[in-house]
């Protein structure tokens, strides 16, 4: 069960981050449609620094394109956090962000990124070949020994 949960996990948080960063991309469309072009001002202290970017990270979580998918990651995130009580870290961690890696690739590809697919699809194949070693090894100790 719990190998299926790393790969849950990394599977949400892959798709999550290729919604996050095309939510990102919405709110940075609208903030420009609304603003013209978009001109940076000098620092005036502080806190006028701070409060710049609470306005920011409030009105990126007003768009649902973003928060949705922001709150899923941090759920699963969560679920990581309680995953990796019942789970050895050196297999989770590696099967986790490998897992998550290629699932934002194939998330990107699939929402229209630009990629190089070749390559890509290369990648995917490789880390899901090495999700699938450490997956085996750690099923089956003898055979992780080298001697």
């Amino acid at each position: 069960m719990t190998i299926l949960s790393l790969v849950s996990i990394g599977l949400i948080w892959g798709v999550t981050n290729a919604l996050i960063k095309r939510g990102a991309l919405i709110a940075e469309e609208r903030k420009n449609r609304r603003s013209g072009k978009e001109v940076k001002e000098p620092s005036k202290g502080v806190l006028s620094y701070l409060y710049s970017h609470c306005q920011e990270w409030i009105y990126m979580l007003s768009l649902w394109q973003y928060s949705l998918p922001f709150f899923v990651n941090l759920s699963a995130s969560a679920l990581f956090f309680i995953t990796l009580s019942h789970t050895p870290i050196t297999l989770a961690v590696p099967v986790t962000n490998a897992i998550t890696f290629g699932a934002t690739a194939a998330a990107g590809m699939a929402l229209g990124e630009k990629m190089h697919g070749i390559r890509t699809l290369v990648g995917i194949v490789l880390i899901t070949a090495g999700v699938w070693i450490c997956i085996s090894a750690s099923n089956n100790p003898e055979s992780s020994s080298f001697g």
